[in-house]
This record gives structure tokens, C-alpha cells and sequence, in this order.
């Protein structure tokens, strides 16, 4: 029973990394696609990122141990392999943080305007997250537990709840667009939301080091949000029309948006904005506190009296300075994490495995190299 109970907790944390507030970008960002190119685009993505988790997984093994990604690096890669890995997982942490700031202020706008029934400037909307969610990522990982499972009932309950009651505003004609062309934008933040490779060392650990159950851990949890995905946009791209997205697309918000714009039922509209809100919280919660212990552990700032204070003054300082900065700030923070997610878990891991022994055979090369050239492809759509 033990057993079975930590391959369902596996299968479970892979799901649960990957599942996060980049759902709410995905309908925005594949709109002009349709839903049969971007039923691909999230399958084939899958696809690959499952592939690359696979390599990081093998690469895992390899050594003995508890190995993390950036020691995984430095063993296959040297010193430099080593420093990119440190550099680039610190910026897509930076750069997540900075998306869940973004995508949450539209959302405590809305609560401020209904308590005190008049309209704030835009910039007052990034401050609340920092100030109430902030302060427990401040007391750390027991205190985030917490909060996160209370948030994480709801966040279920949301979706579960939005999937039953959308069906019937369906307009069938709206899935019958096709274009291909449009889906290429939206690949970057497809990959960042099948981003839960960070979680294959501690979960080597957490099941010995069992490549069966492990493998099975991967695939079973890394298909429930393809599953959860195609789900969620073919109901949003069902109901909200293309004409009329409510500045969505434009103004970089979250889907829930023109969904509960368009839908006159206030349970409706009520739903979808507290699965916005949770699905934010809970992502936040998660990398915010991995940002701050990394640069606690990193900087060593145990060693002093108001370490714990100045970890989240650079935890979540630079990403508040960024959505000030940016209008579309949810979209396009979501899109920099998307380059570094490719560089770190799409191109990393075939050059790790590249120096394995057991990758020396000529079609085991061929398809490392493949992954590298499909991962320098996303990375020039990251840029452009």
C-alpha cells in the first residue's frame, strides 16, 4: 500500500507542478489558432517536454545520491554548464514571479472597485499579492503548506465547477477555425506549462530511485495536464468569441477575463474569477518560496540577522519593478519564462545526456540532437 501511495504522490506532484496559472494564459494566447492547431501544438509540446524529462530522469540516475539540476549539470557539463544552469533557472523563477504578479493585479482591482466601489490606478493592483500572500512565503515552507492545500481545494473545486456549467454556452462554430500560422506565439508558453522537470530529483529520492515507478510517475502525471489543458480551451475558445476577446489578447490579461465578461450569469462570472485567483495563488505561493530559499541557500544569507528579511526584498523586488514597468506584463513574463524554460529543460537536458555512456549509440545521438534543434527553433519564437 506504501508503495502504490508514493507512485499516486508522485504522479500527483508532477501533475501539480505542471498545473498552474499559465492554464489562464493558454486560451489567450492560442486564440486566433483555433482549437484543432492548438490541440497539436499542446499535444506535440507534451510530447517533447516528456521527451526531455525522460533524458533529465536518466541523467538523474546516473549518479548516486541525491543530485539536483544544477550539480546534474555540472557533472555532465563542467563549470560552465554548471553557471548557466544556476543563472537561468534564477531567471525563470524571477521571471514567474513576476507573470503571477501581473496576472493577479486585474483580479485585486476587481475585489477593491466591488468593496469600496470606486476605481484605483492600475499600478495599486501588483501590491496586494506582496503584502498579504508575501508575508507567508516570508515564514516558509510550513506556512506555505498550509495555505497552499486550503488554496488548492478551491482551485479544484473552480475548475471542476467551470467545466460543468460552460458546455451549455458552447457555440461549435467558434472550434471550427483553423489556422496554423497563429499557434507558432503561443508555443513558448505552452513548454513553461509543461514545466515540471524541476520536481524529477527530489522525486528520484522520494521513490529510490525506482526507474519503473518513476518512468510511470512521469507519463501518468505529465498527461493529466495535457488532459486538463485541450479541456480548458476547447471550453474557452467555445464560448468566447474571436471578435470581442475584451482587450485579452491585447492587454495581456488572463482568460477568465472576457469568459466572465462575455457570460451574464454572476456564478458563473464569480467561478471563473476565483479559479483565476486561485490558480495565481498557488503558483505563486510555489515559486515564490523555491525563489527565496534558492537565493537564501545561494547567497548564504542564513549567516546573517535579517537574511530571512533580505531573501524576499531581491525575491520579490526586481519582479514588481518589471509589471510596473510592462502593461502586458502576465503575457510577456510568461514568454521569458517560456526561453528559459527551453534553455533549462529543452536544450540542458540532450547535452546531459550526450555525456552518458549509454548515449553513445548513433539513433540515440540522432534524437539528441533532434530535441537540441527543436529547442533552438522555440528559443528563436521565445525571441521574436
Amino acid at each position: 500500500m506504501l508503495k502504490t501511495n508514493r507512485l499516486l504522490g508522485g504522479i500527483l506532484l508532477v501533475a501539480g507542478t505542471s498545473i498552474g496559472a499559465g492554464m489562464l494564459a493558454l486560451p489567450v494566447m492560442v486564440a486566433f489558432a483555433g482549437f484543432i492547431p492548438s490541440f497539436a501544438a499542446l499535444a506535440l509540446s507534451w510530447l517533447f517536454m516528456f521527451t526531455t524529462a525522460y533524458l533529465i530522469l536518466e541523467v538523474n540516475l546516473a549518479f548516486p545520491g541525491n543530485v539536483n539540476m544544477i550539480t546534474m549539470a555540472g557533472k555532465t557539463l563542467g563549470v560552465a554548464g554548471k553557471i548557466v544552469c544556476w543563472v537561468v533557472y534564477l531567471l525563470l523563477l524571477y521571471s514567474l514571479t513576476a507573470a503571477y504578479i501581473a496576472g493577479c493585479a486585474p483580479l485585486f482591482l476587481q475585489m477593491i472597485e466591488v468593496i469600496f466601489g470606486s476605481q484605483v490606478p492600475v499600478w495599486i493592483g501588483a501590491f496586494p499579492l506582496l503584502i498579504l500572500f508575501g508575508f507567508f512565503v516570508y515564514f516558509g515552507t510550513r506556512t506555505v503548506d498550509y495555505v497552499n492545500r486550503l488554496l488548492m481545494i478551491g482551485l479544484i473545486i473552480a475548475y471542476f465547477a467551470l467545466i460543468v456549467f460552460l458546455p451549455s454556452y458552447i457555440d461549435f462554430n467558434l472550434l471550427k477555425r483553423i489556422d496554423f500560422s497563429a499557434v507558432w506565439g503561443a508555443i513558448p508558453v505552452i513548454f513553461t506549462s509543461y514545466g515540471f522537470h524541476i520536481v524529477i530529483p527530489s522525486l528520484t529520492t522520494y521513490l529510490h530511485h525506482d526507474s519503473r515507478k518513476l518512468k510511470a510517475a512521469i507519463f501518468i502525471g505529465s498527461l493529466i495536464p495535457l488532459i486538463v489543458y485541450c479541456v480548458w480551451v476547447f471550453l474557452v475558445l467555445g464560448v468566447v468569441p474571436l471578435t470581442g476577446l475584451y482587450g485579452a489578447w491585447e492587454g495581456g490579461f488572463s482568460a477568465t477575463i472576457p469568459l466572465a465578461s462575455l457570460i451574464a450569469s454572476p456564478w458563473i462570472s464569480n467561478i471563473a474569477s476565483a479559479f483565476a485567483f486561485f490558480a495565481m495563488i498557488t503558483s505563486f505561493l510555489g515559486v515564490s518560496l523555491s525563489l527565496s530559499d534558492f537565493l537564501g541557500d545561494g547567497l548564504r544569507l542564513h549567516r546573517f540577522t535579517w537574511g530571512r528579511e533580505f531573501a524576499c526584498l531581491i525575491t520579490f523586488i526586481p519582479p514588481l519593478l518589471f509589471v510596473l514597468t510592462y502593461q502586458r506584463g502576465f503575457l510577456l513574463a510568461l514568454q521569458y519564462a517560456g526561453l528559459f524554460v527551453v534553455i533549462l529543460l529543452g536544450l540542458l537536458p540532450p547535452l546531459m545526456a550526450w555525456k552518458l555512456p549509454t548515449y553513445k549509440h548513433w539513433f540515440k545521438r540522432a534524437v539528441l540532437l533532434l530535441i537540441i534543434l527543436i529547442s533552438l527553433f522555440v528559443g528563436v519564437l521565445c525571441l521574436s
